[in-house]
Parts: C-alpha cells; sequence; structure tokens
C-alpha cells in the first residue's frame, strides 16, 4: 500500500519495477495498491489491523 505526496505520479509497474532492481526477488511486492491516505487513531498511529482487514476476509 502505498500513498503518494502531493504531486507525485507514479504506476503500480514503476514501483514494481524499482523494488525489484533493488531487492531480492522474494522481498519484491507483487502488487502495489495506492491509497489517498493511511488510516490513522486519535493519537496519529497507523491502525494496521485496518490495512490487514480486506486481506484476511476470504
Amino acid at each position: 500500500m502505498v500513498v503518494l505526496k502531493p504531486g507525485a505520479k507514479s504506476t503500480e509497474k514503476e514501483l514494481i519495477d524499482f523494488t525489484r532492481e533493488r531487492l531480492a526477488h522474494y522481498k519484491c511486492p507483487k502488487s502495489v495498491e495506492f491509497l489517498s491516505e493511511l488510516p490513522k487513531t486519535a493519537t496519529g498511529k497507523i491502525q494496521k489491523y485496518v490495512l490487514r482487514e480486506p486481506y484476511w476476509e476470504a
């Protein structure tokens, strides 16, 4: 899951190709999901369980 900075443009293919050049093949993502912002708690921590939830549902 990726949140781009304002004004930045990128595609899923560009990000995956970038990681393939710099990481071992087993560490590279198979897909990339773009989000406008990450869900956060009232204290500003990222709600990781909210990000994982769609992947746990079968």
